[in-house]
């Protein structure tokens, strides 16, 4: 090749300027650089080339008889530097040359075919790369008017006719519309027609129509279409033999189509002979050779889909290679980058959703988001990319919960359905991306609108599945699962009956052997279970049965789904059993869920599901037939729950819930230990949640009634310092995660400082992982919380830290009693108690007399009649109430604490649970003539937990020398009636305190806004606020004061961070009622304050009337002041018992005790 070029050179040496043979010697010697350049790919001799050839033309001027011919060979030049290089304006240059090219080429000039198919490609490779429709739609036309000029005979027709199906296939890929693919296919199949055997193009003439089939089949689920691509396949890769330079693409080819098969048919041997056939293939793709990329990308996505059938973790490692390795083969610049980039980024995310590495799932989503950068809009793969990119964001949202993954990936969706209009092959998909998005999050926000439009878009991609269509199972699958969803959420039976019919429709879809028949199997069967638990039809149950029977078949020893499946079987089979008491089906369960906890080993996250389904099985057997051994065997199992040492789940906290209740009902010695597990398990996961409002719902749920029947379990085997512990550690439990979030942690030394950074580093990915999370047992949260655990392990073990985030031990606790005793008076389904936490001896047990059930009614009793105070004279029926709360209740631990010497006129602290938190212990009494009341012997005051209590007792302020008070007062909100008194209220405030605080603030009507009170509370650190309270008993974050332009709710509360706050008084309505469902974690306005760092509140129980209020205000400032003329917090509780005695004989009774202190 090297003495070519010299041969040229020297030639055209010998033919200078104005030589007749210039020209000519200038385009020889380009054609010699430019063949240099296709060998040896040495970039100057292409640019050598393109400046000859730009020299020859100008010798051509306009007019010139081989100016046309000029034109194209330096089209073709700037062509081949365009593919090298990719620069636009190259390619724009060939286009407008070959356009000029043409207009030499008049209808009749034997060179118009060459110069309309030449346009046509580049136009071709233009829309590749920018993805113009106005070029790829020339490009038709032209390659439409050079076939005419190829009629039957004519040698280039054959190329003619592949050249236009070639072209009309991409449309198709564009723009879906099927009738460019159906012609495509003529065209080939008459191009396949000339090349006879023997002919060498016929290899590349069956590759092609076998592409296209295999493209229809794809669109319309036409199994003979993909048997004919197949066989045409098999065809040319017979005419390339070993030493055949288009062999390997041949075996790909193969390959590709086998694949195909496999995933519409389940048919392992054709997965198993594509991965040979690949493997072939790249041993002919040599490093250095121009398909190895493509050949790396084709292996390793048949090893991906042989790991989703056979779970073989080697198989998805060796796919995670092999596309890293064909991306270094694609740099930047290459065209095949955006492929390769999606290519390793799904492989990523699969092994991220076998293994729950983290950083597996985030290095497939950057790879995604640059795969999308170079798809800019306008080119033909964006679509594509934008759903890669959101699939991962969503599988990202569905680990982590973070909102704005979900909501990205919901635009994108919307993006890329957009570029997916009616008629394009891609739509269904699209619709279906979008609705499954839309699903997720209606999962979370519970959003109507967000299904109802997930539904539609599911049925609109359902009608682009006619039958026949290969998406047609999955399509009816989604549309299916989104009507269970809605059924789920409004009780429509219909729904689920139609969810049910789609279920079998999908079914049909998948015969024996198909790879997705288990799965199909399973959601038919989830789907007749819903229905009998709804509708208690018996057959559904069976067919239930059947079809579960029949999944686990498909999931043989070694799948990775087979103990789900064994789970599914045994539930139902129990359930059979619940409903028709057939021994054998109980039996038969108890197998199941043996063989299912024997693929659950130690330290496997569903491993206490297991153990609990099995124990709990054994528990039904018991009750039936007595066999003692059954009953030991349910009680070793559960005890292996006492052990688990994995990142704890919901799931570990229900299974031990469900080993006490077990215990109780059996009257079984394990009892204490299954408590104190289960408390064990709600303390290190609530540890690991963050402070969110939303882990409410996760926290009630999960606490329901389990302290107090602690509390209970252990008052019954004496152990009254561990039913403190266990009370204390299963109630207000929002709070007191709160309370750990917001305390500063300084461990000593350089070691302490960076395990410190460590720790908090871990706490903020683990709360990040789990804050509005969809599944606490994810890969990564579970990953994440042994890292946790490890991290506060190593914490325990430096000086002074060994009960760090540890629950507190009673010795700790009864510190809450140095300023006198704390009662705990304890409701649960076992029996009620009192227990009298005294600062220097042992808890006092004080017996009581009634039920659970007893103080339920009475509480229900009371919340009626409070709910009519103000409007008539009910103290008849409240003095009812008070007297019985005497009698039962507090008269028995009055007495205990005279026992107890705690001296008359002392500081009691109430720490009721269960429905107690709705009674006014406090106001009990006999109300007898020369009979004292609770409030005539002690002075009450409240507190949600001892903890909450010692927390507000070891805060001193940093503030003592200074005393910033502000008075906010809202008479004349936006909504609610006005209060007159208000104003009346906050004026004497003022005269009391301006003289003996370091300052007054006083916010009154248009200055007491939300974020004017949020402000001034700020900077001072104590409160008085007057105005409505407005408790939500259903959604208690969102209790409020209500503000001249809206509420002050909770949530708003608990997200400030105030300095050193005192004291608050809250004069408003209600400010003490919390959820109506979880009493015990006092979601209130009061407690609210007091842990924002509230030392001392003032609350109210039920409505205030407001002149009330400005009285007993008048009253307790006066008494809040110290014998130094400074006000003190600690004398809160006095100063309110002093203010209501004096008031008693001027106001109702319900007003004289609405009023109740919490805190020092």
């Amino acid at each position: 090749m090297a003495d070519e070029v010299d041969k040229c050179r020297a030639a055209l040496q010998r033919c200078p300027p104005g030589h007749y043979n210039h020209s000519s010697s200038l385009n020889n010697l380009a054609f010699s650089l430019g063949d240099r350049f296709q060998q040896q790919g040495i970039s100057s001799d292409l640019d050598e080339a393109i400046g000859l050839h730009r020299a020859a033309l100008l010798l051509c001027p306009p007019g010139h008889s081989d100016r046309s011919t000029s034109l194209i060979h330096l089209a073709i030049s700037l062509g081949h530097r365009f593919e090298h290089r990719d620069v636009p304006s190259d390619l724009d240059e060939a286009i407008e040359l070959l356009r000029a090219a043409l207009l030499f080429c008049p209808p009749g000039h034997p060179d118009r075919s060459a110069c309309l198919n030449n346009l046509a490609n580049k136009l071709g490779d233009r829309f590749q790369q920018r993805g113009i429709s106005s070029d790829l739609d020339e490009a038709i036309e032209l390659y439409r008017v050079a076939l005419l000029l190829c009629p039957p005979g004519h040698s280039d027709r054959c190329g003619s006719l592949n050249n236009l199906a070639l072209i009309l296939g991409d449309r198709f890929t564009q723009r879906g519309v099927l009738s460019d693919l159906d012609e495509a296919i003529e065209f080939l199949r008459a191009a396949l027609l000339l090349c006879p055997p023997g002919h060498p193009d016929r290899s590349t003439s069956l590759n092609n129509l076998a592409f296209s089939l295999g493209d229809r089949f794809q669109q319309r689920g036409i199994p003979s279409d993909l048997e004919e691509a197949i066989e045409l396949h098999r065809a040319a890769l017979f005419l390339c033999p070993p030493g055949h330079s288009d062999r390997s693409t041949s075996l790909n080819n193969l390959a590709n189509s086998l694949r195909d098969r496999f995933e519409q048919r389940g048919i392992p041997s054709d997965l198993d002979e594509a991965i040979e056939l690949h493997r072939a293939a790249l041993l002919l793709c040599t490093p250095g050779h121009h398909d190895r990329s493509a050949s790396l990308n084709n292996l390793a996505n048949s090893l991906q889909n042989r790991f989703k059938e056979r779970g073989d973790p080697s198989d998805l490692d060796e796919a995670t290679e092999l596309h890293r390795a064909a991306l270094l083969l694609c740099p930047p610049g290459h065209p095949n980058r955006s492929t390769s980039l999606n290519n390793l980024a799904n492989t990523l995310r699969n092994r991220f959703e076998q293994r729950g590495v983290p950083s597996d799932l985030d290095e497939a989503t950057e790879l995604h988001r640059t795969a999308l950068l170079l798809c800019p809009p306008g080119h033909s793969n964006r679509s594509a990319s934008l759903k890669n990119l959101a699939i991962t964001l969503r599988n990202r949202f569905e680990q982590r919960g973070v909102p704005s993954d979900l909501e990205e990936a919901i635009e994108l969706h919307r993006a890329a359905l957009l570029l997916c209009p009616p008629g394009h092959s891609d739509r269904s998909t699209s619709l279906n991306n979008l609705a499954n998005s839309l699903r997720n999050r209606f999962e979370q926000q519970g959003v109507s609108s967000d299904l109802e439009e997930a539904i539609e878009l599911h049925r609109a991609a359902l009608l682009l599945c006619p039958p026949g269509h290969s998406d047609r199972s999955t399509s009816l699958n989604n549309l299916a699962f989104s009507l269970r969803d809605r059924c789920q959420q409004r009780g429509v039976p219909s729904d689920l009956d139609e969810a049910i019919e789609l279920h079998r429709a999908a079914l049909l879809l998948c015969p024996t052997g198909h790879h997705d028949r288990s799965a199909s199997l399973n959601n038919l069967a989830n789907s007749l279970g819903d229905r009998f638990t709804q509708r208690g039809i018996s057959s559904d149950l069976d067919e239930a049965i059947e079809l579960y029977g029949a999944a686990l078949l498909l999931r043989p020893t070694g799948h990775y789904l087979r103990s789900t499946s064994l789970n599914d079987l045994a539930n139902s089979l129990r359930d059979r059993f619940k409903q028709r008491n057939i021994p054998s089906d109980l039996d038969e369960a108890i197998e199941l869920y043996g063989a299912a906890l024997l693929l659950r080993p130690t330290g496997h996250h569903l491993r206490s599901a297991s153990l609990n389904d099995l124990a709990n099985s054994l528990g039904d057997r018991f009750r039936q037939r007595g066999i003692p051994s059954d009953l030991d065997t349910a009680f070793k199992l559960f005890s292996q729950l006492s052990h688990i040492s994995h990142a704890v789940s919901r799931i570990d906290l229900t299974a031990a819930k469900s080993w006490a209740t077990s215990a109780e009902e059996t009257n079984h010695s394990s009892a204490l230990v299954a408590y104190q597990t289960a408390l064990k398990f709600l303390d290190q996961h609530v540890t690991i949640l963050s402070s969110s409002p939303r882990h409410f719902d996760v926290v009630r749920v999960a606490a329901a009634s389990l302290a107090m029947d602690a509390f209970s379990c252990s008052i019954r085997h004496g152990a009254l310092t561990t039913a403190v512990e266990l009370v204390e550690q299963g109630r207000a439990v929002f709070w007191t995660q709160l309370a750990r979030l917001s305390s500063e942690l300084s461990l000593p030394g350089d070691a302490g400082a960076a395990l410190e950074e460590e720790f908090k580093q871990l706490s903020f990915r683990l709360r990040s992982a789990f804050d509005q999370s969809t599944e606490d047992h994810s890969p990564q949260i579970r990953q994440l919380t042994i890292q946790w655990n490890d991290i506060a392990s190593r914490i325990r073990m430096l000086p002074n830290f060994s009960r760090f985030l540890l629950p507190p031990l009673f010795s700790d606790l009864q510190k809450a009693a140095e300023e006198g005793p704390v009662i705990i008076v304890n409701a649960s389904q076992y029996g009620c108690d009192a227990l009298i936490v005294l600062s220097s001896q042992d808890p006092v047990h004080v017996p009581i007399d009634i039920t659970g059930i007893e103080v339920s009614e009475l509480s229900s009793e009371f919340q009626s009649l409070a709910e009519q105070f103000g409007y008539s004279d009910h103290r008849h029926k409240l003095v009812g109430i008070l007297r019985k709360l005497w009698h039962y209740i507090v008269d028995p631990v009055v007495q205990a604490l005279r026992v107890s010497n705690v001296r008359h006129d002392s500081r009691i602290w109430w720490c009721p649970t269960a429905e107690f938190t709705r009674l006014p212990l406090h106001a009990a009494g006999p109300y007898e003539m020369g009979r004292n009341n609770l409030s005539q012997i002690y002075i009450s005051s409240y507190t949600p937990t001892l903890a909450t209590l010692l927390r507000a007792r070891q805060r001193v302020s940093q503030y003592a020398s200074t005393q910033y008070f502000v008075a906010i007062g809202q008479a004349t909100p936006n909504e609610g009636k006005e209060l007159k008194w208000v104003t009346p209220e906050l004026s004497v405030i003022a005269q009391r305190l301006v003289h003996i605080v370091s300052s007054f603030t006083s916010l009154r009507d248009n200055l007491a806004t939300v974020q004017g009170a949020l402000d001034a509370l700020s900077h001072n650190q104590w409160l008085h606020l007057a105005c409505h309270g407005m408790p939500n008993r259903t959604q208690p974050f969102e209790s409020s004061f209500t503000m001249r332009d809206g509420p002050l709710m909770i949530k708003d509360i608990i997200r400030s961070n105030w300095q050193n706050p005192e004291f608050a008084f809250l004069s408003a309505c209600h400010t003490t009622v919390g959820d109506e469902k979880s009493p015990d974690e006092a979601i209130h306005l009061a407690a609210a304050m007091q842990f924002s760092g509230f030392r001392s509140v003032i609350g109210s129980m039920w409505s205030v009337n407001d002149e009330v209020a400005r009285q007993v205000v008048s009253t307790f400032y006066g008494n809040l002041v110290d014998d130094s003329g400074r006000l003190d917090s600690t004398r809160a509780a006095v100063a309110l018992h002093k203010a209501v005695k004096k008031l008693r004989n001027k106001i109702p009774l319900e007003q004289q005790i609405v009023f109740v202190h919490i805190g020092v």
